[in-house]
């Protein structure tokens, strides 16, 4: 919005032009969503207390998590303002993948906010059902898949995915592409959602992998950084940038309370809308593949569910892990929850480097 307003006034005074800039929008984008997350949290995490919107503990988590119930929860009101906020302010809102990242987040985060009114308001133990709340995923997933097939932005290479390590090499899904996408949008999001079992996980890794796409989406975005790493140049993908700095300022400025011990989770509000997030910017940055590095420890957690949901039920009962997702086995085994979120963050690192090296190592 102060891009539209304000850089044409550029001739009247040139500090104006400051505006025509990815880098320094971004950096504001970004600052702007820590002051707002530092702003609104209390006040939010007050009307949640008031409210008595708090945590419900399942019976089956280990003992440690039972005094975390009452807890408030809905936290991701925080981060969804501390997002859309500063990408109002500082992305070009007539930009394709700015629409379609605002569209991720409010879409996403009206899910999550269904599945946390139901579960914690109208004491509903299940929440959402499972199948409407695929089915709002899907729905989305279509939508997303039909923007990139009829974008000229994307033309020629619409249902082709950047291949890792591999220069100038493109995987074509052709008809099947739109089901790819559905399972990248589905996917991510519920695999978030697995992984928010501890305080501060999601938020630092989150953070991480949003500084991850804001480089790939910088480099996508630049015809000359594309061109000498021998990626695909998306022409706009670059104001992208600007959304993932505010995306990992608002996990940053959640983290502040979120922080173990938690005085408030986001709850499925805020994992529903970050995972959304991630596998759009995927999608839109056309390194779906990618993903699978940079969220490794998102498919670790997932994977690990569904290994154990697969030994119990061919393996007459026997189990792989002492619980999964696989945070609680590292939980049973009897590390501290701030050494499994440390660590766990450190593997989010290593990987986000990994994710960067296989521009050059091809």
């Amino acid at each position: 919005m102060l891009y539209h307003f304000l850089y044409p006034l550029k001739s009247y005074f040139f500090g104006f032009n400051v505006f025509r800039y990815i880098t320094f929008r971004s950096g504001a984008a970004a600052v702007t969503a820590l002051l707002i997350s530092f702003i609104v949290g209390p006040i939010i995490i007050r009307w949640l207390q008031r409210k008595q919107i708090g945590e419900l503990i399942r019976d089956e988590l280990p003992s440690r998590h039972l005094q975390k119930k009452g807890t408030p929860t809905m936290g991701g009101f925080i981060i969804l303002i501390a997002i859309l906020v500063p990408v109002l302010l500082f992305a070009r809102l007539d930009n394709i993948f700015i629409q379609v990242m605002l569209l991720t987040t409010v879409w996403m985060g009206g899910i999550g906010f269904l599945d946390d009114y139901l579960k914690i308001v109208k004491k509903k133990s299940k929440g959402l059902i499972g199948r409407y709340k695929l089915a709002g995923q899907i729905s989305f997933g279509v939508i997303i898949g039909l923007v990139v097939s009829f974008s000229p932005v994307f033309e020629g290479i619409s249902t082709r995915t950047f291949l890792p390590f591999f220069k100038s090499y493109m995987i074509d899904f052709g008809w099947l592409y739109l089901l790819m996408v559905i399972c990248v949008i589905a996917g991510t999001s519920n695999a978030v959602n697995l992984t928010d079992g501890l305080d501060g996980l999601v938020a630092g890794l989150v953070g991480i992998a949003a500084i991850a796409w804001a480089a790939i989406s910088y480099i996508t975005g630049r015809v000359d950084f594309s061109t000498y790493l021998n990626v695909v140049y998306l022409k706009g993908a670059g104001e992208l940038t600007v959304y993932c700095a505010a995306m990992a300022g608002a996990c940053l400025g959640f983290l502040w309370f979120n922080a173990h011990p938690a005085e408030v989770f986001m709850g499925d509000t805020g994992s529903m809308t970050l995972g959304g997030a991630l596998g759009a910017l995927a999608i839109l940055t056309k390194k779906e593949l990618l993903l699978l590095i940079i969220g490794g420890v998102f498919v670790a957690e997932s994977l690990s569910v569904i290994i154990q949901v697969i030994s119990y039920r061919y393996r007459g009962g026997k189990r792989v892990f002492k619980m999964a997702p696989l945070h609680h086995h590292f939980e049973l085994l009897g590390w501290h929850e701030s050494k499994i979120v440390v660590r766990f963050w450190i593997i989010g690192i290593l990987l986000l480097l990994l994710s960067l090296t296989t521009f050059k190592v091809r």
